[in-house]
């Protein structure tokens, strides 16, 4: 079983000559096996004909369905939804985006490399994109790159395929600007991620939805789930770490300028003093930060553990 999840906001005009094209491509693969299929396109709100052209298409093909948000939730709730909903069947998952700059005759590709991994993202070799956009995902795939750990260069894009189990380990982390980082989630999770080059087109038609925003929201999500992979379980290793050293060295401070105290000298209008006496605040407060979070962390696992009384 493949399900092709298209999150969708405001593209009436390329869905009517995406989704055909994606039929096409999958009957084509499962033309000499005995696979089953569904596209489900998920509309995000949409103020334009997107349900309309796709009950249309709906209604010549049942294997093509729709899933409407009543308003704009974002990208990654419409493919949590959308996960959530193919994932009742234990299906393997292809996700891509609605505007056609994904090539469905990649498809096949994408899903054969399923047989070596876990997740397999479409890794754009020649973008067709604006010089601003080209530019600054290669800082971000670069940044991901460093502070994941995770292989691969194309993080940003929004072609993969997946197994069923990947998709609904990672369905609890979509929300914001999650879906960037679906690759990175995988990999920290243990699942075994790769990448196959596909071939990019420029836009149909209509405008992107993001905006400049994007890179900020994005780099801050990178931080969340850098946070979420790493210290999830063990938050006061963070904070706990981090407050130890700023009461440590407003301490060194502090005992410092007590000697320069003892020799006479006067310490009251140095800023030495001020400085220490944050850096003892500031640790101390994390720490006790640290130790609430786990605090939560523990609660949270031992309800889990006993379940439902």
């Amino acid at each position: 079983m493949i399900s092709v999840v298209i999150p969708a906001l405001n593209e009436a005009e390329n869905l009517a000559v995406l989704v055909p094209r994606v039929v096409d491509a999958l009957e084509d693969m499962t033309a000499d096996v005995a696979a089953q299929w569904v596209v489900l396109v998920v509309d995000d709100g949409s103020t334009d004909d997107t349900a309309g052209v796709v009950g249309k298409l709906a209604v010549q093909d049942e294997r093509v369905q729709l899933l409407q948000h009543r308003r704009n939730l974002g990208k990654a709730a419409a493919l949590d939804h959308g996960f959530t909903r193919v994932l009742e069947q234990g299906t393997d998952v292809v996700m891509m985006d609605a505007d056609g700059q994904d090539d469905p005759r990649e498809l096949a590709g994408l899903v054969d490399g399923l047989g070596d991994a876990d997740l397999v993202t479409g890794a754009r070799g020649r973008r067709q994109d604006r010089f601003v956009k080209r530019n600054t995902s290669k800082v971000y795939n670069w940044t991901t790159g460093r502070l994941s750990g995770a292989p691969g260069r194309d993080f940003n894009s929004g072609y993969k395929a997946m197994r069923a189990d990947v998709a609904r380990d990672v369905t609890p982390m979509l929300y914001g600007e999650m879906h960037r980082y679906l690759t990175v989630i995988a990999y920290q999770a243990g699942y075994r991620v790769v990448e196959v080059p596909v071939q990019h087109h420029a836009r149909m038609s209509g405008a992107s939805k993001y905006g400049p925003a994007r890179f900020w929201r994005g780099f801050s999500d990178l931080l969340t789930v850098r946070f979420l992979m790493s210290y999830e379980n063990r938050p006061s290793h963070l904070f706990g770490g981090v407050g130890a050293l700023c009461f440590a060295a407003g301490l060194v401070t502090l005992v410092y300028l007590t000697g320069v105290k003892l020799t006479g000298e006067p310490i009251g209008d140095r800023p030495l003093l001020l400085a220490g006496v944050l850096l003892m605040m500031v640790g101390l407060q994390l720490v006790l930060f640290g130790l609430l979070a786990e605090l939560v962390v523990h609660a949270r696992n031992r309800g889990n553990r006993s379940g439902p009384r």
